[in-house]
């Protein structure tokens, strides 16, 4: 017996998404607002990787509970603390925001933090993180996102056309911006594991508008009588069903991790799960139609 395959989304889907496309542009304006000024008056809360703080690495004779631990430092009333598995289960990196005062109170958080774990630990490294130091890794956390864009473009830019460089840096941007403008509304950490997760969005987010854009050529290629609104609209219901089944596997590995991980993998899971949801909507509305805006495209002969 022969079963047929399940199909969420339908075939053949005729959306007229460029005819909405205003809806998209107001929910990017919406958006966009919203996080500029929450940016402006919340501004970003910075975790110890960019305020500076004291970093303690220690391998326990047995293995890490690390949610018992964060209780237990949680109690000695050294501000924000931050626990992370570091290579094996004994091995444990603990960050702790930097006190009030001068070296000295630095030290005696250190102390304090010994005197807790008790005879069981061995501390491998023990440094204090300098508000130079964070600003550093701020500045470079920026730069690694800057520079992470504009290379997504420009390869977008040789691949196709330049055109479509340009509409990929616009939807990278946005979603990348609004990101940020949820761990500004949340008061989310922002650490070098939240660059990590703006990095991964940026990432993900192009592959969805890649998608988009080739199959925009292949289509210009076959169609090149019709006009830049019908190309694009046939374009973005062809894919439409891999574009919304990718989304919808990787939330369903996402989303234990946003309701199961705890505190340690919040910043980055939850950060995630947005950026999908605004990059899936952005390669639809966003990317596409942004191409409606910019010279002609190149008409590419089909017997070359």
């Amino acid at each position: 017996m022969l079963f047929r395959p399940i199909h969420l989304i339908p075939h053949n889907t005729k959306i007229d998404f460029v005819a909405k496309r205003w809806w998209g542009f107001g929910m990017t304006l919406v958006l966009s607002v919203i996080t500029v000024a929450s940016l402006f008056f919340q501004g970003l809360n910075f975790g110890i990787d960019f305020k500076g703080g004291i970093l303690i690495e220690a391998k326990s004779a047995q293995v890490v509970n690390i949610s018992d631990l964060r209780s237990t430092l949680e109690k000695l009333n050294l501000g924000e603390v931050s626990l992370q598995e570091f290579g094996s289960p004994n091995d444990i990196l603990i960050r702790i925001q930097r006190q009030e005062g001068d070296e000295t109170a630095q030290q005696r958080a250190v102390q304090t933090v010994r005197e807790k774990l008790g005879a069981g630990y061995d501390y491998r490294r023990v440094e204090v993180v300098g508000p130079t130091v964070g600003k550093e890794l701020l500045t470079a956390g920026i730069l690694a996102t800057v520079f992470a864009v504009f290379a997504i473009a420009l390869y977008v830019a040789i691949r196709f056309e330049w055109q479509f460089g340009v509409a990929a840096f616009a939807a990278t941007i946005h979603d990348v911006f609004v990101t940020v403008g949820l761990y500004s509304i949340l008061q989310l950490d922002f650490n070098l594991t939240a660059v990590a997760a703006l990095l991964t969005l940026a990432g993900y987010s192009i592959n969805d508008t890649v998608v988009v854009f080739d199959r925009i050529r292949e289509t210009l290629r076959r169609q090149k009588a019709n006009n830049l609104k019908s190309v694009i609209n046939d374009s973005v219901n062809q894919t439409l069903s891999r574009t919304l089944m990718t989304a919808g596997t990787t939330l369903l590995a996402l989303l234990p991790l946003v309701f199961m991980g705890g505190p340690t993998l919040i910043n980055f899971s939850l950060a995630l799960t947005w950026g999908i949801l605004v990059g899936t909507y952005s390669s639809i509305y966003v990317a596409a139609a942004f191409l409606l805006y910019m010279p002609p495209l190149r008409r590419i002969d089909p017997k070359k």
